[in-house]
């Protein structure tokens, strides 16, 4: 119902949307003329368009290095860079890829309401909310390691969750995810596909996310906006996700549809999410509205988006309060999941928690950090060699992917299923009568590889 949608200004968002787009986008400026670069922009989030130069010459990088970068990745600009570039680790942090999927699960206590209430309207505010508290994290300006193929992560002791990840593909980088409490059941199969643009980079969140609550045996789909990385090389990293994001109820049809805004001039909308739940008739019935970095509510409406007269706006998530002056932006939750607090009593050897080029970095020595991701590519790229010999195929030890392929508004994406086997796997390893301390100090993603000619 056009009328009902807060892009095109009807309900309770008509005079925000406005107001919104009177500012416009955030405003960015070519310093090519003043500094050389050409295609070079940079994006203040903060300020207008008089100060590019003057933000060109902020940022992480020494200017010979930010110099020597920028002409390297010239030549990339317009490609996909997810895994063809060699990156330095001054731009990373202590973390991969599929530590930063299970970050999604701080706030995971949300799918536990959505699946306690009886309330359909409340099942998606609460389970799109959940969607939604993990963009604070997010906004980290620092590159995740990309996991080595067959590495893992595991979390347990957190909401009463079993978490394992595992990468399970290499070119293009391919994740899958899954996750269980009494409450409800996680999947995803994650395959980021990006855009180089010369200062910053579009990342396509190419992914399937479902999330079944077991009371009821609900289904929920989520697919997320795409992600924009302004001011890589020039400039003060910063994030920003314009754009909606859909949440749907598989089994009955209602949908949440919340819009991410676009920084404006001077931080105009920067971090301001809106939307409404609607039912399988597209009639809206709660709307929603908040800040992805602060805390989000929700009040019953009517049928053209209005609030419903005598109720109020109730708040359903509020970010937790981080610690002060992190060097990585880290949330107390996000130190819990690099540490062994989260791990399980016998961890697997391909965990990345044992990497040692993310140890090194989160030790703050960057040059053996450098030295050890180097080699955990080189011998990466040694085992493929060595398998395409043996006329060998790597398969994925705790996922089976399957056949259907579905699509997504960036491509299409295989998917993988959890199998099991890291149930039965966790539950021997758990055995209480089993006092054996095992501690593994090594990473070895390849110990679990199963390969098949």
């Amino acid at each position: 119902m056009a009328s009902n949608d807060p892009k095109n200004g009807g309900g309770f968002f008509a005079s925000l949307a406005s107001s919104i787009t009177n500012f416009g986008s955030a405003m960015s400026k070519s310093v090519n003329g003043l500094m050389g670069y050409e295609g070079l922009e940079v994006i203040n989030p903060e300020g207008g368009t008089e100060d590019a130069e003057e933000e060109a010459g902020r940022g992480r990088w020494k200017q010979e290095e930010r110099d020597g970068y920028w002409k390297m990745m010239q030549k990339y600009i317009g490609s996909d860079v997810t895994s063809m570039v060699t990156l330095p680790v001054i731009i990373f942090e202590p973390m991969t890829m599929l530590q930063k999927m299970a970050e999604l699960m701080e706030y995971s206590h949300l799918l536990d309401m959505a699946d306690k209430t009886e309330d359909p309207y409340m099942r998606m505010v609460y389970a799109s909310s959940w969607a939604i508290s993990v963009y604070y994290a997010y906004q980290r300006t620092w590159k995740p390691f990309n996991p080595i193929l067959g590495e893992t992560y595991e979390m347990t002791n957190h909401n009463g969750i079993n978490f394992i990840a595992e990468q399970v593909c290499h070119h293009p980088p391919m994740s899958a995810g899954h996750a269980e409490n009494e409450h409800f059941a996680y999947d995803c199969t994650s395959k980021l596909k990006t855009k180089f643009l010369g200062n910053s980079i579009d990342v396509y969140p190419v992914g399937r996310t479902r999330v079944t609550l077991k009371r009821d045996g609900v289904v929920l789909d989520l697919v997320p906006p795409l992600t924009k990385v302004h001011n890589l090389i020039f400039g003060r990293t910063w994030v920003d996700s314009p754009g909606e994001m859909v949440m749907t109820n598989l089994t009955t049809g209602d949908k949440v549809v919340l819009y991410f805004q676009p920084c404006g001039w001077f931080g105009s909308g920067r971090y301001e999410v809106d939307g409404y739940v609607y039912n399988s008739a597209e009639e809206p019935k709660m709307l929603m509205t908040g800040k992805w970095n602060e805390s989000l509510s929700y009040q019953p409406c009517d049928g053209e988006g209005e609030p419903l007269p005598g109720t109020e706006l109730k708040e359903v998530w509020k970010v937790a309060e981080a610690p002060k002056n992190d060097k990585f932006q880290y949330t107390h939750f996000a130190h819990k999941i690099n540490s062994f607090d989260t791990a399980p009593k016998k961890l697997l050897s391909s965990d990345s928690r044992l990497r040692p080029d993310r140890y090194a970095l989160e030790m703050g020595d960057m040059s053996k950090s450098g030295f050890e991701k180097s080699s955990l590519e080189d011998r990466q790229r040694a085992e493929k060699r060595s398998r395409e010999e043996k006329g060998q195929r790597f398969a994925p030890k705790w996922f089976d992917e399957t056949e259907e392929v579905t699509p997504t508004p960036w491509g299409d994406l295989e998917v993988y299923q959890f199998n099991g086997k890291y149930s039965v796997h966790r539950a021997t390893a758990d055995n209480p009568e089993d006092t054996t301390d095992v501690k593994v100090t090594q990473f070895n993603p390849w110990q679990f590889q199963d390969l098949s000619a």
